[in-house]
C-alpha cells in the first residue's frame, strides 16, 4: 500500500497526514522546557501508541489518558512506566482491568463513590481530582483532605492532587492567561496542603510555560497542534492536516471530500492553506481558493481541534514534510480510539 502511495497527493481521501519535521520539532521543543517527569503527555490528544513511543523517546516516561481504553492500550504496548487515568470512572469491569495492572496505574477520584469503586476494583493508587474553576470533574478544594482520608481508609495510596485549568488554557492574551492560571493553581495548592503526596498535576498545552505551580503538566495538543492553540503563539508548529480531493467546481466556490466526519469542529472550521473555508457538511468542505481549483486535485486543511479529529480516523500517514509532494514514509494506527 505504501509503495503505491509515495507522496501525500497520492493518498485516497480524506486522509490524515502528519508532517514528521514539524512533529519532531514540537517534541524536542517541549522536552527542552518540560523534560522527563515535568511533563506527563496526554494521549487523549492523539490516541496513538506510535506517537506515545516518540514522546517516550525524548524522555517522557509518564503518561496520562482520558479513557480506560487508552490506559490499557499503553500498558499492552509497553509504553510508559507510570500511567494516569486523569478521569473518573465507576465502571467495575474497566476499573478491574486497570487494577490488574498494579502500581503501573493511578486513577483520579473526586467523590466517595469513585473512591469506593476504585478500591473495590483493586486500584492501588489515586490522585484527588480538584475543581480549579472548570465546571467539569473535581471536588471542591476544601473537601479534598477528607476525600484523601477516605481513600487511605480504603487502602488506597494517595499520590497527590490534580486539577485542570481548561477554562484558562485557550485565553489568547498571555497576561490574562497567566493570571487566571495562578488563581486556579492557588485552589489546587490549597487542596494539596490538605491531601499531601508528591504529585501536583495540572495544566495543558496553553499553560505549559507559565504554570510553575504544578510539578507535572498534562499537555497533549503540543505534539500535533491545531488552529485554536496556534493563536496563542506557543512556538509549536502545525503538524497535522487532512488531505482532501476536489470533487466539484462552481463559479464562486469549490467542494472537497472532507467534512464534519473528518474534523473536530467544536473549535471552528478547519483552515485551508491558500484559501478560505466557507462551511463543512457531513462529507464535504466548501471553500474558495486563491488559485483556480480543479476537480481531482488535492488540498490540505488544518483542523481547529486535534483531539476529536484524530478520533475520527483509524490511521495517520507520516509524511517527510509539509505539502502535497511530501513523501509518505510510514503509516501509524490510531489504535487507542474507541472505548472497548
Amino acid at each position: 500500500m505504501l509503495a503505491r502511495m509515495t507522496v501525500v497527493a497520492d493518498l485516497p481521501t480524506p486522509a490524515l497526514v502528519l508532517d514528521q519535521v514539524a512533529f519532531e520539532h514540537n517534541l524536542v521543543s517541549m522536552a527542552a522546557v518540560r523534560p522527563g517527569a515535568a511533563l506527563r503527555p496526554h494521549v487523549k490528544a492523539h490516541k496513538c501508541t506510535a506517537i506515545a513511543r516518540a514522546q517516550l523517546a525524548v524522555g517522557h516516561e509518564r503518561f496520562c489518558a482520558a479513557t480506560p481504553r487508552e490506559v490499557l492500550g499503553l500498558a499492552v504496548a509497553g509504553v510508559g512506566t507510570d500511567l494516569l487515568l486523569a478521569n473518573e470512572s465507576v465502571d467495575a469491569v474497566r476499573l478491574r482491568a486497570l487494577g490488574d495492572l498494579g502500581d503501573l496505574v493511578t486513577v483520579a477520584v473526586d467523590s466517595e463513590a469513585t473512591v469506593i469503586a476504585a478500591a473495590a476494583a483493586g486500584i492501588r493508587r489515586v490522585l484527588i481530582d480538584v475543581n480549579v474553576g472548570l465546571p467539569r470533574c473535581g471536588c471542591a478544594p476544601e473537601g479534598a483532605g477528607s476525600l484523601a482520608d477516605l481513600a487511605r481508609a480504603h487502602g488506597l495510596e494517595v499520590r497527590g492532587v490534580m486539577g485542570y485549568e481548561g477554562h484558562v488554557v485557550g485565553i489568547v492574551d498571555a497576561v490574562e492567561r497567566a493570571a487566571k492560571c495562578e488563581r486556579s493553581m492557588a485552589r489546587l495548592l490549597t487542596a494539596h496542603q490538605q491531601v499531601g503526596g508528591d504529585i501536583v498535576s495540572a495544566g495543558g498545552t496553553g499553560t505549559y510555560a507559565v504554570n510553575s505551580w504544578a510539578n507535572e503538566i498534562q499537555a497533549g495538543s503540543y505534539a500535533l497542534m491545531d488552529t485554536a492553540y496556534a493563536e496563542l503563539g506557543l512556538g509549536f508548529r502545525p503538524a497535522l492536516r487532512v488531505a482532501a480531493t476536489v470533487v466539484s467546481i462552481n463559479p464562486n466556490f469549490a467542494v472537497a471530500d472532507a467534512g464534519l466526519k473528518a474534523f473536530g469542529m467544536d473549535h471552528g472550521d478547519p483552515i485551508l492553506e491558500g484559501g478560505e473555508v466557507l462551511f463543512c457538511s457531513d462529507e464535504h468542505v466548501t471553500f474558495r481558493s486563491e488559485a483556480s481549483a480543479r476537480v481531482g486535485e488535492r488540498v490540505l486543511l488544518q483542523p481547529a481541534h486535534i483531539d476529536p479529529t484524530m478520533a475520527y480516523h483509524d490511521r495517520v500517514h507520516v509524511a517527510s514534510g509539509p505539502g502535497l509532494g511530501a513523501e509518505i514514509v510510514d503509516e501509524w494506527s490510531i489504535d487507542l480510539r474507541g472505548w472497548d
